[in-house]
């Protein structure tokens, strides 16, 4: 039987009630992880991701979830109690979905969703994303979200009314208690990664190049992942590369060209920064705003999605449908730097924080199976 499912845990001698085994897809995300009281036993068991068809054994990886596949539900319904859906169904079709949610009401086991995204970014169309939420939402038992922002527009659209818990913490605890690197510059980043739909990073890279060379002590600093620069990959984007270089030629940016990050990389990569600037033109949440506000790194955040409402951040002007108002992230940067440093998180305030998470799915989770 491929993957690992958790058995149920009994009762104790106490009178506690037996674990509740979730199928959530997917269980190794970070998100999902952290939704669990740190070292301790919360009552909730998480099924292990099943490996994806030609996954190598030693692989972490999760994606293409295996448990979207409605007749893996059929096979192993009775390994868990409740199936709770975040991410990874981009490429699943609608009448796939429906699929699914209709094996889990055949065999009598509740959805959760937990809607992150109201509009993909990694979808250029939003009609793709619009049309998975138009089974995922009404389909499910109970509703999650981040922000009152995405709960009030759920409300309007499906008349569903969604829990709003906060994104747990990205960085592990013991790295909330690590010290800054001390530096005498004001630094400014913005990580192209690799190109998303969702990104317009020459207009603000533009933007951020002039506002910071009147900063006698600011510097800006452009990540781009190595396939940006690649001819040979899907990603190359030949008209940025030219602007990126000409703009380092010219002293107005340092540009780092690097393969993705491992997780310990990005941490060094975002505490060397004083403010990370967001390029987005649509979105709904960040987890990158969640690992700046671990790590004490100011952010930059567009007007598009709910953002300003998930952490303390800076917001400028920037969507889609109006462009980019450059005087307002303009804005965002002088103040960055007038009010350094930013705010941190600390481990004490996201241990609790995550402990009432945890105690808020628990909550969710016995009140459907009653």
């Amino acid at each position: 039987m491929e993957g690992q499912t958790a058995q149920r845990a009994s009762a104790d001698p106490a009178g506690r009630s037996a674990a509740v085994r979730v199928a959530s897809v997917p269980a190794g995300h970070v998100y999902v992880r952290h939704c669990s009281a740190p070292g301790a036993d919360d009552g909730i068991v998480r099924l292990t991701d099943p490996r994806p068809l030609g996954a190598p054994s030693t692989s972490q990886r999760w994606w293409p979830p295996v448990m979207l596949d409605p007749d893996w539900v059929n096979s192993h319904h009775r390994d868990f109690d409740v199936f709770h859906l975040h991410f990874g169904f981009d490429a699943e079709h609608p009448r796939r979905l429906g699929a699914l949610t209709a094996a889990l009401r055949r065999h009598g086991k509740p959805l959760v969703y937990t809607v992150h995204d109201l509009r993909n970014p990694h979808q250029p169309d939003p009609a793709v994303h619009e049309a998975a939420l138009d089974v995922l939402v009404p389909a499910a038992d109970e509703l999650i979200t981040l922000t009152p922002g995405a709960a009030r527009l759920i409300a309007e659209r499906w008349n569903r009314t969604a829990t709003v818990l906060p994104h747990p913490h990205v960085v592990e605890l013991s790295g909330l208690e690590r010290p800054r690197p001390g530096r005498g510059r004001f630094t400014v980043g913005v990580h192209a990664k690799s190109l998303r739909p969702n990104m317009a990073v020459l207009p603000v890279v533009g933007v951020l190049a002039e506002t910071v060379a009147d900063l006698p002590d600011a510097e800006l600093l452009v990540n781009v992942h190595r396939e940006v620069f690649d001819p040979r990959a899907s990603a190359y984007a030949p008209e940025l590369v030219a602007a990126l270089e000409e703009l380092a030629s010219r002293g107005r940016l340092r540009l780092s060209v690097h393969d993705y990050f491992n997780d310990g990389a990005l941490w060094d990569y975002l505490a060397g920064l004083d403010l990370s600037v967001l390029p987005y033109t649509f979105g709904t949440h960040s987890g990158w705003l969640e690992a700046c506000h671990d790590l004490g790194t100011a952010v930059a955040a567009p007007s598009c999605g709910f953002y300003a409402e998930q952490r303390p951040c800076l917001t400028y002007g920037h969507t889609q449908e109006a462009g980019l108002d450059e005087d307002s992230l303009r804005a965002a940067v002088l103040t960055a730097h007038r009010e350094r440093p930013a705010p941190r998180a600390t481990a004490r305030a996201r241990t609790s924080e995550r402990r009432a998470v945890a105690a808020a799915h628990r909550r969710l989770y016995t009140g459907l199976l009653r």
